[in-house]
C-alpha cells in the first residue's frame, strides 16, 4: 500500500474509532472498556492504542471535536439574517450532534489548552447569538448564554433502554416545547440567579 493509501486507511480507522467511542461512552457509560470501542469500530486494539494511548486521550479528542462542532453550528446560525431562526437552528443542530453528551466527564479528565480555546470560542459565538436575539426582542431577557448549553445537555442524553424510533419523536416534541419557552417575553420568571461562567467552566477544572 502506498503512503497515501496508508494515510487514508488510518484516517478511516480514526473516524470509525471516534464514532464508536462516542456511541459506547454515551450509551454504556464512561467506565466502558476500550475493547468495546475497538470491537464496535471493527479495528484491533493495536490500532486503537497507536492513535490513543489512554482512554483520557480519547475522551479529550471527543470533547474537542464536540466543542469545535458547536462553534461551527453557531457560525452557521449567525449567518442567518433572522435572529430567532438562527438561534433555533443552533439549538437544534447542537441537539442533533448530541454535543452535550460528554458533559458528565467534566472534572474527570484533564482539560487541554486546545479544549479551553475551543470552549471559549464556542461560548463567545453563542453569546453573539444570544445578544442578537435579545436586541431583536425575540429571546426572553432572563435567558443567558450559558442557559443554552445547559439546555442542550439535557437533550443530548441517551434515552433509557434499547433504541426505539419513539424516543426520537418524543425528544423532538419536548425540544419544540423548550424552544417555545425561550421566546420573549416569557410567562413565568425564571427561578434563582442565572449560571455564571466561573461555575460553568469550573465543572471541568481550574481555568488556565
Amino acid at each position: 500500500m502506498s503512503g497515501r493509501g496508508r494515510q487514508a486507511e488510518a484516517a478511516r480507522n480514526d473516524l470509525r474509532l471516534l464514532r464508536a467511542a462516542h456511541e459506547v461512552f454515551t450509551t454504556q457509560g464512561f467506565d466502558a472498556p476500550v475493547s468495546a470501542i475497538a470491537r464496535q469500530a471493527g479495528v484491533g486494539m493495536g490500532s486503537l492504542y497507536r492513535r490513543y494511548r489512554t482512554k483520557e486521550e480519547l475522551l479529550q479528542r471527543l470533547c474537542l471535536i464536540a466543542m469545535e462542532r458547536v462553534a461551527e453550528a453557531a457560525e452557521t446560525a449567525l449567518a442567518d439574517d433572522d435572529p430567532w431562526s438562527g438561534l433555533e437552528a443552533y439549538v437544534r443542530a447542537c441537539v442533533d450532534l448530541r454535543s452535550g453528551a460528554l458533559a458528565p466527564v467534566a472534572g474527570t479528565i484533564e482539560v487541554t489548552p486546545e479544549m479551553w480555546r475551543a470552549s471559549r470560542r464556542a461560548t463567545e459565538l453563542a453569546g453573539r447569538l444570544v445578544a442578537r436575539a435579545h436586541e431583536a426582542g425575540v429571546l426572553r431577557q432572563d435567558v443567558t448564554t450559558l442557559d443554552l448549553p445547559l439546555l442542550i445537555e439535557q437533550f443530548s442524553r441517551p434515552a433509557p433502554g434499547p433504541p426505539d424510533p419513539t424516543h426520537e419523536h418524543v425528544r423532538r416534541r419536548l425540544l419544540a416545547i423548550a424552544l417555545d419557552g425561550l421566546r420573549a417575553p416569557g410567562r413565568t420568571p425564571l427561578p434563582g440567579d442565572p449560571p455564571g461562567a466561573e461555575w460553568y467552566e469550573g465543572r471541568w477544572g481550574e481555568r488556565p
